[in-house]
């Protein structure tokens, strides 16, 4: 099922990303022409550990992992569907939102890197709806309480039913001394735009909003009687897929099962490798150029289909990311390596570039985007070596620029023949990855001096070397052979030494200099916000209001404000 934890030779139960729709437990995915439904359907008895029943449809980060895959299935498997329905299976609930005995429950690291991912899975559901032409409509047809409202507001368009009990509602501080982290407050007045005032009455009360009221405080877009309700979303859904610009046209590409092994020492996908040293508390993630020149035209990218290396390479570098942010949650570094031939990786840009309008190409090029994002806010130390035999050019040298440090060789080693290392730009440092903040990494990098982004630009095409790197800004270090291996021990020594707190704070404090977008916003709320709240006794002590729910005693509250 999908979420499902995997035994390892070491006796340690990893959390697994990867699934499909015959192994959903909680999802329906079906596709009708232009038009796609996707139906919550939680079972209760599937969550992810033990100690908790997945109530009123109520849901953990296994039931997030099936609606992450199931959304990008949608992206890449059907490129003729341009409007999804996002609707509950369930009589008179929509979703109860998170599981408050999974939260009670889990460890503090579970439960923020569970409300990232599910955040990351919102984002997802909005970024298709931006840059892929598939619109969402949510119909909330009971409850839609806490990360079950949230679902709703990462829609486009929210009906709710008319009923005299199907209400919208933001719980979670009267009820549980912590905050709809996944985006809740933001996108409320934020994406919405309601009035702060009236955001500050939904977000107090219990039972939450219905009806006219939900309209006109712009909670929900429209509501429609039970007898009703069915016309009006085949209605809206046929309206959406008449205004998407999606192109998709002929077969999607099957995103296979990803080809990987597992052992104590770390992952071995097709082209990308992560190697662990749990007493450096690091792991290197090496990833591999193309043997050879792209194939030609998209006919020869369609036949290549998950195994065309720009998708196949981000595909790893996912799960591989995903993978350590849950499941080696110690570690304190993670080492960015690469090997091959870089012309080869520019080739494929060059490809991809050429192609760009193409519905295959939109898909891949965003689906880089947001592996980088996913990255950008991974709460490790980002290292990238740039070493001889290195090929982090184009879409590989974003990863020396999403870095908190990069070094990179002066020349050659001694009793190395591979050659010196180079870094290479291409068009796809220049706009099609931004961050969250809608900056490129090298438009925040050169904030101070536009004048530097523009010597940088001038460099498309040519293989530049360590010194005029460092010149340019493009690396944090240019080193030589004598001090390499020194210089880059000493630095993962010490920044694994650092209390992981204060680096957590520290980096995403200055990884997102320049402008705030709601999607920054969130991110930087939900590093304060849940590291701060879900450690408070408030919340989480014995006698906090997560322990207390549902026991029908009161949680007991320090009442200083700090």
């Amino acid at each position: 099922m999908a979420g499902e934890t995997r035994a390892l030779a070491n006796g340690a139960k990893n959390i697994d990303f990867q699934t499909d729709p015959a192994r959903y437990r909680h999802w329906k995915l079906d596709v009708a022409g232009e038009v796609a439904t996707l139906t919550l359907d939680v079972d209760e008895n599937a969550g992810l550990f033990e100690g908790y029943e997945l109530k009123l449809n109520s849901y953990d980060l296994g039931v997030d992992i099936e609606l992450a895959d199931a959304v990008q299935r949608l992206r890449f498997e059907h490129p003729g569907v341009k409007a999804v329905v996002i609707r509950s299976g369930k009589n008179r609930v929509f979703c109860a939102g998170a599981n408050i005995r999974m939260l009670a429950g889990a460890s503090h690291a579970h439960k923020v890197n569970f409300c990232k991912f599910t955040n990351e899975t919102r984002n997802g559901l909005e970024d298709s709806s931006d840059n892929s032409g598939q619109r969402f409509i949510c119909v909330v047809n009971g409850t839609a309480a806490g990360g079950g409202y949230e679902l709703a507001l990462a829609a486009d368009h929210i009906i709710l039913a008319d009923d005299g009990a199907a209400a919208v509602a933001l719980p979670e501080v009267p009820l549980l001394a912590v905050l709809p982290g996944t985006g809740g407050l933001t996108r409320v007045v934020d994406k919405r735009k309601v009035r702060r005032d009236r955001a500050d009455v939904f977000c107090t009360i219990e039972e939450g909003i219905k009806g006219k009221r939900a309209v006109a405080w712009r909670l929900v877009d429209e509501i429609a009687p039970n007898s009703g309700l069915e016309a009006k979303v085949a209605e809206r859904a046929k309206e959406f897929a008449a205004g998407s610009k999606r192109n998709g046209e002929g077969k999607g590409v099957a995103l296979t099962p990803l080809a990987r092994s597992f052992d104590d020492a770390g992952i071995r996908y097709g082209l990308v490798n992560v190697d662990i040293d749990r007493a450096a508390r690091s792991a290197i993630l090496s990833i591999k150029a193309p043997e050879g020149a792209p194939p030609a035209g998209i006919d020869g990218m369609l036949a290549q289909g998950a195994g065309f290396w720009p998708l196949q390479v981000a595909r790893e570098l996912d799960d591989a990311i995903l993978h350590l942010r849950l499941n080696e949650p110690e570690l304190a570094l993670l080492v960015f390596k690469s090997h091959g031939e870089p012309a080869n990786v520019v080739a494929y840009d060059e490809l991809l570039e050429a192609h760009k309008a193409h519905w295959l190409v939109n898909e891949i090029r965003h689906y880089w985007k947001r592996v980088l994002k996913r990255i950008d806010v991974t709460s490790r130390t980002l290292v990238t070596l740039v070493e001889p035999g290195s090929c982090f050019a184009g879409t590989l040298a974003e990863l020396v620029f999403a870095a908190d440090r990069s070094y990179m060789l002066i020349g050659s080693r001694q009793g190395d023949n591979r050659p010196s290392p180079k870094l290479q730009l291409t068009a796809m440092n220049f706009g099609p990855c931004p961050m969250s903040h809608g900056l490129t990494r090298l438009e925040s990098r050169f904030q101070a001096e536009p004048s530097d982004l523009d010597r940088a630009r001038e460099k498309i095409g040519v293989a530049v070397d360590a010194a005029e790197a460092e010149e340019l800004g493009l690396v944090t270090f240019a080193l030589d052979d004598i001090d390499w291996d020194d210089e880059v021990r000493v630095f993962l020594e010490e920044r694994a030494s650092f209390s992981p707190d204060s680096l957590t704070g520290m980096e995403a404090n200055l990884r997102f200099a320049g402008p705030e977008t709601m999607e920054s916003k969130i991110f930087a709320r939900l590093t304060a916000w849940q590291n701060w709240i879900f450690q408070r006794p408030n919340a989480v002590g014995e006698e906090g209001a997560l322990r207390r729910y549902g026991s029908g005693q009161k949680p007991r509250f320090d009442m200083t404000r700090v």
